[in-house]
């Protein structure tokens, strides 16, 4: 059975997308779900997330829902974004990132377009998962310090952004990169022609100025 790693937040729509199409994954893949910030990763690497572009926020709000759209996905952004993730994250992290509790939590984002400051969708999505004690539950220090440790392994496999799966230490980033995936586990040797080992050594010629 092969093994791999799903890397996602919350607060990422393409990470919601890629999760309503969980059953196109192989029976044979076993797949461990690792809830992470995507903050932490942004700060680590250097980069803006792409809601903070102005121009790109605009373009990817709309890529979004014409993708959702497309793939006959239902899809609401919620009342604002981006917003604070740790409360949904930790959830994940408490219900052991079950794939269903997380297809949950999702959905109640995405699908349905709440936020965990919306008290009584919240509280309903709570009771739905079993949480009887929300505050011990999203406060315990067994469970920051896993999202924490989720973080650390994300960057130490290179991990720049969510969703990303990784296999055999190699990333598949992106909603978009679902097929690249699956091709991949269908056939390893695809990253290891002789134009992929090209392109994987190509020299920097140029960079910009900080």
């Amino acid at each position: 059975m092969t093994q791999a790693e799903w890397f996602f937040d919350f607060i990422s729509p393409y990470s919601y997308l890629q999760c309503e199409q969980w059953d196109r994954l192989p029976s044979d893949l076993d797949v461990r779900c690792r809830p992470v910030l995507l903050a932490g990763l942004l700060n680590h690497w250097g980069q803006k997330g792409p809601a903070e572009i102005a121009p790109k926020r605009i373009f990817i709000f709309r890529q979004l829902q014409w993708m959702a759209e497309k793939q006959g996905i239902p899809f609401r952004f919620p009342s604002g974004h981006p917003f604070n993730p740790l409360p949904l994250l930790r959830l994940s992290i408490a219900l052991d990132s079950d794939v269903a509790a997380i297809r949950e939590i999702f959905r109640y984002v995405w699908r349905d377009g709440h936020l965990p400051s919306d008290q009584e969708p919240w509280s309903r999505l709570l009771h739905e998962l079993g949480v009887a004690d929300a505050s011990a539950t999203l406060q315990s220090p067994a469970v920051k310090q896993l999202l924490l440790d989720n973080g650390q392994r994300a960057i130490e496999h290179g991990v720049f952004g969510v969703p990303t799966f990784v296999v055999d230490g190699e990333l598949f980033w992106g909603a978009d990169a679902l097929d690249f995936f699956l091709d991949y586990l269908r056939n390893p040797g695809l990253l290891n022609t002789p134009e992929m080992k090209r392109i994987d050594s190509l020299p920097i010629l140029a960079a910009r100025k900080s």
